[in-house]
């Protein structure tokens, strides 16, 4: 428990903070299976249109830190490579 008043906020505030960034992390995990289902289906106009939304949402969880940059890079760049095949 904390004991001072600026403990008390900062627990109230890492709450919050811990549900926005399950939210973020939730959104990333859906878009990846997403594309990913896509991907197995082999539609391409829909996976075209998806890619820069996909794109977006990782790179918004890349900037408030729900997930690492090199991550975020990584699972872009795999994604496009199997889209290319």
């Amino acid at each position: 428990m904390p004991n001072t008043a600026s403990a008390i906020r900062r627990v109230r505030r890492v709450v919050k903070q811990t549900a926005v960034n399950r939210l973020r992390r939730s959104k990333y995990r859906a878009a990846v299976k997403k594309m990913e289902d896509l991907i197995k289906t082999g539609e391409k106009t829909t996976i075209k249109k998806f890619l820069p939304d996909f794109q977006s949402i990782l790179m918004k969880a890349t900037k408030t830190g729900a997930i690492n940059k090199k991550t975020a890079s990584r699972k872009i760049s795999k994604i496009t490579k199997k889209i290319s095949k």
